[in-house]
This record gives C-alpha cells, structure tokens and sequence, in this order.
C-alpha cells in the first residue's frame, strides 16, 4: 500500500506543477509578424491572442484580400508559437515524455 500512496502524492505533485506552468504561460507571451512587420500579433503562452498591429500602409479598400491572408498569417504564426512554448514548458514538467492526451488549453 505504500507504493500507491507515493503515487498519489507524485499525481498531486505534478497537478500542481501543472497549474502552475499555466499560470506562467498565460503571463508570458509570443509575437508573429507577416508582411515584413506589416501585420504583427501577440499571443498569451496559451494561445489567446492580445493584441493585432496593422501599419496603416497596408490598409487598402481596394486589396483586402491581402490584408486578410496577412492577418491570417500572422494569426496562425503566433498560435503555433503559443503551441510550441506550452509543449517545451509542460516537457520540462514530463521530464519529456509525450503524453497521449492533449494538453487542457
């Protein structure tokens, strides 16, 4: 019985590393630019994105299917960036493993 008490004690220990690298990861945070820095996003360390800079120079009524794909670019670029962060930082919680679940963010 004592070898599952330990593992208890190991679970609730890694639940709390865990809620603790969530925290930090919603204080830390990612930028992606597209367009040469025409459009630039930041994101939270779990992907919420917190801000969206346009330079004015690419505001254009008649190409805004440019802007769009730009915006999309961006917006891709720092989700990913979120994804990989929370990844490196819960592998150091894992001792690298890769867990089979997704993570919860």
């Amino acid at each position: 019985m004592p070898d599952f008490l330990k593992i208890m004690q190991q679970a609730q220990q890694m639940q709390s590393k865990l809620a603790q690298v969530q925290g930090e990861l919603e204080q830390r945070t990612v930028t992606a630019t597209a367009g040469g820095g025409m459009v630039t996003v930041t994101a939270d360390g779990k992907g919420t994105i917190t801000q969206v800079r346009i330079d004015p120079s690419v505001v254009n009524a008649a190409d805004v299917e440019m802007l769009e794909d730009l915006l999309l670019v961006a917006l891709r670029d720092a989700q990913k960036k979120a994804t990989d962060l929370a990844k490196e930082e819960m592998g150091k919680l894992t001792g690298g493993l890769d867990l089979p679940f997704k993570l919860p963010f």
